[in-house]
């Protein structure tokens, strides 16, 4: 397809009476299916172990492989978009996800799953910045927040609904109808998109930089790799691991560096010097550090403290999910409104009060309490998301849009993988040094997990901090290319 086919910005970008744009409802259907299986395993984790007749730590691969391809994949697809057609990158990435979910559905061995998960992985990396992407070309800056709210559903919804309707599904027969249920609906969506989805923006020709994928893949995976290392114990190893991403990770920054003054640089870092796009960047990772936090420690303290059962701990969040992703578009509403400022800080402020209420967790906490936190951490994550992803891409250039969203999602999962392990090893070193210490194993595991929910509290004073220094508008730099510092 030439160049000369696709649809401009221009003319893609005014959707009809405020209406949110086709293209855009499209892929956040689509973006709420894949990211779903991000976290749709969780629960399927004991059954995998009878069925397959693996360990516990062998089966956490399927969630931890997911969560590496990401990590591994996203950092190219700010250069990858760039090169071409949506509906090419459409067809990538819905293909990607429906083989390994074909392929997971009739796995006859682990092997086989854990590489149906890294298909599927593959497929979601390019999906999710190619959702980012095309909203800020189609989609005029008075109406982003609106449908920005509606993206919210995709982005944060999804994976906080993974372990619930996974609970549900899981009453009804083998883990293979995870799977099972999911192929016939992704078919479907993936054939009307193909069917509907125009051609947004210009294609850019240029060869790929391999030093910068190969870097990029073992930085960022290794990072990951190496943070959820720690979840087993393993501090030597994993601190190692950590350190060797680190590097890699170095070069990988030096090298773009050096192709930026070229002008092909894989991930674009010159996002990094707008101000409110890197302090939205910190604010985002630290929200969804919460967020996963919040998603691990809570299933865990219900079931192994208040000995609920999978479903009953899904049924027992749901509320607080449905409330999220229910609230986004009156969310960007508001931000169209008002600005992100009367948003964000009440937002801010509202997770770390839901944080600091869940480090009183006790053998006997009323069950509306617990659940009236999570509502609460929940509404306040929906307040803070959608604001501070259209601010944060606001601030840039469009030319370094696919970027900006590339970068966005890479650090989502370094975020998501830093949250889950730094719960874990606090939860459990505070739990073995009581249970050291006489302390009974349940009382020793709830003392950990309430230690482990001030750490996420005590994060979330940097949410507070980011969110007073954000601006209510972003002052027109995605159209006027002005780089703040």
């Amino acid at each position: 397809m030439s160049i000369a086919q696709l649809d401009s910005p221009a003319s893609s970008a005014a959707p009809a009476s405020g209406r949110t744009p086709p293209v855009i409802r499209l892929l956040v259907l689509a973006t709420f299916v894949v990211i779903l299986n991000e976290t749709i395993m969780i629960n399927a984790i004991p059954r995998l172990m009878e069925a397959l007749h693996i360990t516990e730590q062998t089966a956490q691969w399927l969630s931890t492989a997911f969560m590496l391809t990401m990590a591994a994949v996203i950092p190219i697809t700010g250069w990858f978009l760039q090169r071409v057609s949506t509906r090419s990158a459409y067809s990538t990435a819905m293909g990607l996800f429906l083989l390994g979910t074909a392929l997971a559905a009739v796995a006859p061995s682990f092997e086989v799953l854990l590489g149906a998960r890294v298909i599927q992985a593959s497929g979601t990396a390019v999906m999710m910045p190619l959702l980012m992407t095309t909203l800020m070309q189609v989609v005029p800056e008075a109406q982003r927040g609106r449908v920005m709210g509606n993206v919210s559903l995709a982005i944060s919804v999804a994976p906080a609904m993974g372990p619930t309707v996974s609970g549900v599904i899981l009453q009804f027969g083998s883990w293979r109808l995870l799977f099972a249920v999911v192929l016939p609906i992704a078919a479907l969506i993936t054939w009307r998109g193909l069917k509907q989805l125009q051609n947004v923006g210009d294609i850019q020709v240029s060869a790929i930089d391999w030093l910068s994928v190969v870097t990029a893949a073992a930085g960022f995976g290794s990072l990951v790799y190496g943070l959820s290392k720690f979840e087993g114990g393993d501090i030597p190893v994993a601190a190692a691991i950590v350190a060797a991403g680190l590097a890699a990770i170095a070069v990988f920054v030096v090298r773009q560096l050096s192709l930026q003054r070229r002008g092909v640089p894989l991930m674009d870092l010159r996002t990094l010097r707008h101000r409110t796009y890197t302090i939205a960047l910190v604010l985002l990772s630290v929200s969804f550090m919460a967020m996963i936090g919040s998603m691990i420690l809570l299933p865990l303290y219900l079931q192994n403290v208040r000995e609920l059962s999978p479903l009953e701990t899904g049924l027992l969040v749901m509320p607080g999910s449905l409330a999220m992703g229910l609230l986004g578009p009156t969310v960007g509403r508001l931000f169209d409104r008002f600005g992100g400022r009367v948003l964000v800080v009440p937002g801010a402020i509202g997770i770390a009060l839901a944080l600091a209420g869940l480090t009183q967790v006790t053998m006997t906490m009323p069950y509306w309490q617990l659940l009236g936190l999570h509502a609460l951490l929940m509404v306040s994550l929906a307040a803070t998301f959608t604001p501070v992803f259209t601010l944060g891409l606001g601030a840039i250039p469009s030319t370094l849009y696919s970027h900006g969203s590339s970068i966005l999602n890479t650090l989502q999962q370094v975020a998501a993988a830093f949250g889950t392990a730094l719960v874990i090893t606090v939860m459990s070193a505070r739990a073995d040094a009581l249970k050291s210490a006489g302390v009974p194993e349940v009382l020793a595991d709830l003392g950990g997990m309430r230690l482990a929910f001030v750490v996420g509290a005590v994060l979330s004073v940097i949410v507070v901090a980011g969110a007073l220094l954000l601006p209510s508008r972003a002052n027109g730099a995605a159209g006027s290319g002005h780089v703040h510092v």
